[in-house]
């Protein structure tokens, strides 16, 4: 059973000693799904919908994501322009991800980016482009997790600020938490990786527990403002020239809600049915968010009442405003305690991603060291060293904070310039592919170019699925671009937002990297098996 899509990967290789696999004629499993991209199975399938589907929403946990990240966009933009800019990122992300759903199910692997700009890019060029988009998809993935430690870290002295007041926070303390947040995470997946299906839908349960719990406080409890302070109440404390554009620089708050939604392409080779179940949950899992943290959201923005003038007493606003509502320090505790925890098993999945996104690109030669890092036990079926290594490197980027908490803020601010990027180059050539008819329908008798791709089970069709390919793009270029914006107006040297210099340095890097050594041994993701009819 030859297809056009198999004949494409075959050419892209560069591999002669691939080994033979035969795909069975009865059915075709995720097995041989991607023996027809070219890749041996060697990860465990343990997860099924539900176990995928909740760990799409708890990746994310946009509503607890929301309340501690609310603060820059309440200092640029205000309560109306939280509202307003997140249901923009809303809108957009599931625009830019309802079309991503359609490469995953053409191609489920868990290089994802790379892996599909190889296969929508012109010949001429698809070797340095899936390498530049594979550097800049890993560093956003690094910078996420080293992220959300960092902001768990963080979290947790603010907890203790809160319930000490004598207590004064270090960098240092940031640093060794967010270590030992890491360490953690490591753990269960090395050590727990059979059982992260279960944990994720136990996350899941804990999200919604306590979604309810504090919405029902918060909307119950304390003073509230009126209509007109939420949707009609704007503020430009950045002091830039207009509020539209002070607006537009808060917004990035609300962007960072939302990142690591692509968790689950890189699990694609560790789920059944991926080309149907991965589209289904990813959708589903970014409304499910939208909308939890769309009412949060409106519920703090209706609770910024009372609150003392200056910056926040116990580091995050949301623990502030907290303590407003309930007027109690064990209870703003326990809430933010919640919050805590559930940001520290949101990394597990992070984490877990990161590092397949690591693995994927280096069984494709695509980084120093490929042979090691490539490497897969045989006992636990892990990426042992693509673990151990993600977990590294987020330690030694939490150690910047001890010398500077500016610069650690400008390497994590890559988490979203990188990841957007990736998004960006692939729905371009994605478009470009559409635009030219270059995908063609399953088992179509047509005669058709060899590089044709096909479309998988998922797909938005017709002139909707080029419209939403459109709007994405627009989309992420629009976010890219303010994502680079400072917060503030007049720029200094520690208000300065360097995370385009970071940007253009992993690009940079990558580039001289590609020519100075890697394409001899990069050459797009390889064909490790060549698939035969039987």
């Amino acid at each position: 059973m030859s297809s056009k899509a198999e004949i494409f990967y075959s050419e892209s290789s560069g591999e002669a000693e691939a080994e033979p696999y035969k795909i069975s004629t009865a059915n075709s499993g995720d097995g041989d799904q991607l023996a027809k991209l070219g890749k041996k199975p060697v990860l465990k399938r343990n997860f099924n919908f539900i176990s995928i589907l909740s760990l799409s929403v708890t990746v994310l946990i946009t509503w607890e994501a929301s309340l501690v990240l609310f603060s820059q966009g309440l200092e640029n933009g205000g309560p109306g322009g939280l509202v307003y800019t997140y249901i923009i990122i809303w809108v957009g992300n599931l625009s830019t991800f309802s079309a991503l759903c359609e490469l995953v199910s053409m191609a489920p692997t868990s290089a994802g980016q790379y892996h599909w700009v190889h296969m929508l890019a012109p010949k001429s060029s698809r070797n340095l482009l899936s390498f530049i988009t594979g550097w800049i998809t890993a560093a956003g993935w690094q910078g996420s997790v080293a992220s959300a430690a960092y902001l768990c870290g963080n979290l947790s002295q603010g907890l203790a600020v809160l319930t000490v007041p004598s207590y004064v926070p270090t960098g240092w303390q940031n640093t060794l938490l967010s270590i030992g947040i890491a360490i953690f995470c490591l753990l269960v997946a090395l050590y727990l990786n059979f059982l992260l299906p279960k944990i994720e839908v136990c996350i899941l349960v804990m999200h919604i527990t306590a979604f309810v719990g504090i919405l029902v406080t918060m909307v119950t409890m304390g003073e509230h403002g009126d209509a007109h302070s939420v949707f009609a109440t704007f503020n430009n404390g950045g002091n830039w020239p207009t509020q539209g554009l002070s607006v537009l620089v808060g917004m990035i708050g609300n962007a960072f809600a939302f990142i690591g939604a692509d968790a689950a392409f890189h699990l694609a080779e560790e789920i059944h049915k991926p080309s149907i179940y991965i589209p289904r949950a990813m959708v589903s899992g970014m409304l499910i968010n939208g909308v939890l943290g769309l009412a949060m959201l409106i519920a703090v923005c209706f609770s910024l009442v009372n609150l003392p003038d200056g910056p926040p007493q116990f580091i995050f606003p949301m623990l502030d405003v907290f303590f407003a509502v309930t007027k109690s320090v064990p209870a703003a505790a326990a809430m933010g305690s919640v919050i805590a925890t559930m940001g520290i098993f949101a990394l597990i999945g992070l984490f877990v991603s990161a590092s397949r996104v690591l693995w994927s690109f280096a069984r494709d030669h695509g980084v120093p060291g490929w042979r090691s890092v490539s490497k897969v036990s045989t006992r636990t079926q892990v990426p042992i060293w693509a673990v151990t290594i993600t977990a590294i490197i987020t330690s030694l980027l939490t150690l910047i904070n001890i010398g500077s908490e500016v610069a650690l803020n400008d390497v994590l601010s890559l988490s979203i310039s990188c990841l957007y990027a990736s998004y960006l180059i692939t729905l371009v050539f994605f478009l470009y592919r559409r635009l030219t008819g270059a995908i063609v329908e399953p088992y179509s008798d047509e005669q058709v170019d060899p590089d044709a791709l096909v479309w998988g089970p998922w797909r938005i069709g017709g002139l909707l699925g080029t419209v939403n390919n459109i709007f994405a793009c627009c989309y992420l270029a629009f976010v890219l671009f303010f994502s680079f914006w400072p917060p503030a107006t007049p720029v200094k040297a520690d208000t300065m937002n360097y995370s385009f210099m970071g940007t253009l340095a992993v690009i940079g890097f990558s580039t001289i990297y590609y020519f100075a050594t890697a394409r001899k041994q990069f050459s797009g993701p390889i064909v490790e098996v060549h698939t035969a009819s039987g």
